[in-house]
Parts: structure tokens; C-alpha cells; sequence
């Protein structure tokens, strides 16, 4: 049995070695200023790996939850169509909020985005955003169409 054991032990080291050596393809984007990236903090806007879209938080903007979450979810999906996608694409959610109580409250402003088609969804309050006047930022993780 410990023959067997230290087998599957060094056949699981040498696949992570191999998978680590192996760079993956990465398309990166950042709101069209010109760079991809990011170099104050440290991030893309978007990151694209095979046909998986990866979209980093983008913070609401405004006087109230209603219009933060409007400019959040507009600014999604200025992200979704630079790469070709809709928010039929989009399979999971994280949205991140300073009060759920109003974004409960309007939740059909979000809704309205999704036309029905609601992916996998995470809510979470928190006690501030990076950006101290937002209420909320939201992420998501979409599927394309294998080219």
C-alpha cells in the first residue's frame, strides 16, 4: 500500500511540475486606455484563458444603489461586448455591497440585465470598497463560444 501511495505522490508532483513549466495563453484588456493592465494596482479589467472571461470587479457609480448599479452593470457589459459577449455569456456573479438590504431592494435593476437568464450568483456585504464612495462592485466569469 505505501508502494502504491508514494507512486500516486510522485506522478502527482511531476504533473503539477509539468502543468506550472507550461505558460498559459492570456488576453488581457483594460478599459481601452491603451495598456492592457493596470500598474497602480495591479490588475486587468478583463483576462480572457481559452474561451473563459474573467471580469474584475467594476465599482458603482452615483447618489443612490439604483444608479450604482446601473453604472456597475453598464460598465459589464461594455467589458462582455469588447470581447463578442452578452450577458447570456455570463455563468457566474459576485457582487459585493456596503447595504444588501438595497440591493435586495433593487434587484430588478440587475434582473433587467439578465433578461431572464440568470447565471450562478454570490451576494456579499462588506464594510467598505476600495473605492470609498461606492456601495457596490461586482465581478463575473463568462463563457464564450469555443472559436
Amino acid at each position: 500500500m505505501k508502494k502504491v501511495y508514494a507512486s500516486l505522490v510522485a506522478l502527482a508532483l511531476l504533473t503539477t511540475a509539468g502543468a506550472q513549466q507550461a505558460p498559459i495563453a492570456k488576453t488581457k484588456m483594460h478599459w481601452g486606455t491603451g495598456s492592457n493592465q493596470d500598474t497602480t494596482y495591479g490588475y486587468a479589467q478583463s483576462l480572457l484563458v481559452d474561451n473563459v472571461l474573467y471580469i474584475s470587479g467594476v465599482p458603482g457609480h452615483g447618489p443612490d444603489m439604483a444608479t450604482q448599479l446601473q453604472h456597475a452593470y453598464h460598465g459589464i457589459e461594455a467589458m462582455l461586448k469588447a470581447h463578442g459577449a452578452t450577458f447570456a455569456h455570463v455563468v457566474k456573479e459576485t457582487l459585493f455591497t456596503t447595504d444588501i438590504a438595497a440591493v435586495e431592494r433593487q434587484n430588478a435593476v440587475r434582473k433587467a440585465f439578465y433578461k431572464g437568464d440568470f447565471p450562478a450568483a454570490s451576494w456579499v456585504q462588506i464594510t467598505r470598497l476600495l473605492m470609498p464612495q461606492a456601495m457596490v462592485e461586482i465581478e463575473v466569469i463568462a463563457h464564450l463560444p469555443k472559436k
